[in-house]
């Protein structure tokens, strides 16, 4: 028997096929052509639902830039019903008495379902939370992070023993240093943290012997031997353009010749996670170039912008499938990212002849500002989590649903 039965055009083996999906208890039970059941038609294309696996939600703490709450909706209105949360808080996750008040506080709270990470600082590999989603090192200082410590052998192996992923802020602290300038817009930025600050922290961090690695952000191709994130604002945006503060991130954003580059990398299938990064500040901080603390918004627009690159036929289903959808939550181990019986039923719906330009002002975040205003965009209009539809015609129609992942079933 089943909760509910689900028709329409799946993107299923690769491709779309008209089918029926019944779901029970949250779950995938059957895929068929016809299942002789009370059906709910899903209009449009229908994928699977989006995992984002690097993202900022101030809570606890700033909660005046954003919370769980806020960040979660905004999730859920891109498409994507699985976040996973950064642990550089204004108190650090990097304990188990941290991490644990945190997720009382955020689970309250949450529309879509999550996991957090800790903070591996080199010398608190005893006291992180051995239910942690994935560890956070943060090579150089960026928003709330100091850089890495000194580390040893047995530190490494005891996180390997963990079995999670271990994430890379790759940026060069003597690097930075060096290359410091007080920069007043965005090529000055770009050249006090270069590229090479880059190069120097993934070879550091290619050598320390992780098993699950994962260089976030990556600004330009560089060889590892772990797994590349790239961001779309790295995709899409440059220093050459006219964003101001809004367009201050660590690391950079980059010359056009090089943003170039890596989209067409990121569009030969060459990376192999596309996260959001999203990291909200107020207004008042955004207010001076000089000053403003680094960091874009992006999880609601993840998705959507591209969407609408597949539409113009710049980007492949088949990359964007893989980067924004299957292999974020294979990595991380949750049954999400693939139409597959045992999974669960996140799926949403997209009609690609809505496409329309970005009005920042209509998204969720506490601070809306985004530098892709004006950017085309295609956003889902159906969203369903876990069997429930917790987006209808780009509305939010449930309460906070959403569950800490070592809880689902």
């Amino acid at each position: 028997m089943y909760d509910t039965v689900f028709s329409g055009k799946f993107y299923y083996n690769g491709q779309f096929q008209d089918l029926d999906i019944g779901v029970c208890d949250g779950k995938i039970t059957e895929i068929k052509k016809h299942i002789n059941f009370k059906r709910e038609i899903l209009r449009h294309a229908v994928f699977p639902a989006g995992t984002d696996i690097h993202v900022h939600f101030r809570d606890p703490g700033e909660t005046e830039k954003e919370d769980f709450r806020t960040g979660t909706i905004s999730a859920i209105a891109g498409g994507t019903t699985t976040i996973f949360d950064m642990p550089n808080n204004k108190i650090k996750i990097d304990n188990y008495s941290a991490y644990r008040d945190k997720l009382e506080i955020v689970r309250r709270k949450a529309y879509s379902d999550f996991g957090l990470y800790s903070m591996f600082t080199g010398n608190n590999l005893d006291i992180i939370d051995k239910d942690s989603s994935g560890i956070k090192i943060y090579m150089g200082s960026t928003t709330n992070a100091s850089g890495l410590n000194n580390y040893n052998a047995s530190d490494i192996n005891g996180i390997n023993d963990l079995k999670i992923p271990v994430v890379f802020h790759a940026e060069d602290p003597v690097c930075l240093q060096k290359n410091h300038i007080e920069a007043k817009n965005l090529m000055d930025y770009n050249k006090s943290r270069p590229p090479e600050c880059e190069d120097s922290a993934v070879s550091t961090a290619s050598k320390m012997g992780f098993k699950n690695g994962i260089i976030a952000h990556l600004t330009h191709n560089i060889k590892t031997q772990y797994l590349r994130e790239v961001t779309p604002h790295h995709l899409m945006l440059n220093d050459e353009m006219d964003l101001g503060s809004y367009g201050k991130v660590n690391p950079p954003l980059r010359s056009r010749e090089l943003q170039g580059l890596l989209l067409d990398e990121y569009i030969s299938g060459s990376y192999d996670i596309l996260s959001s990064d999203h990291a909200p500040h107020t207004q008042n901080e955004k207010a001076d170039f000089e000053y403003a603390p680094a960091g874009i918004i992006g999880v609601e627009t993840r998705i959507p912008l591209m969407l609408a690159l597949i539409q113009k036929k710049v980007l492949s289903m088949d990359v964007f499938i893989k980067t924004a959808i299957y292999n974020p939550a294979k990595i991380f181990n949750i049954k999400k990212g693939e139409i597959k019986i045992g999974n669960y039923a996140d799926f949403m719906t997209v009609d690609f002849t809505s496409m329309e330009r970005l009005n920042d002002y209509r998204l969720h975040s506490k601070n809306p500002e985004s530098p892709f205003n004006g950017f085309d965009v295609i956003f889902p209009d159906d969203v369903i989590m876990r069997g429930i539809k917790i987006v209808s015609s780009r509305e939010i129609i449930e309460d906070h649903t959403g569950k800490y992942i070592k809880e689902l079933k």
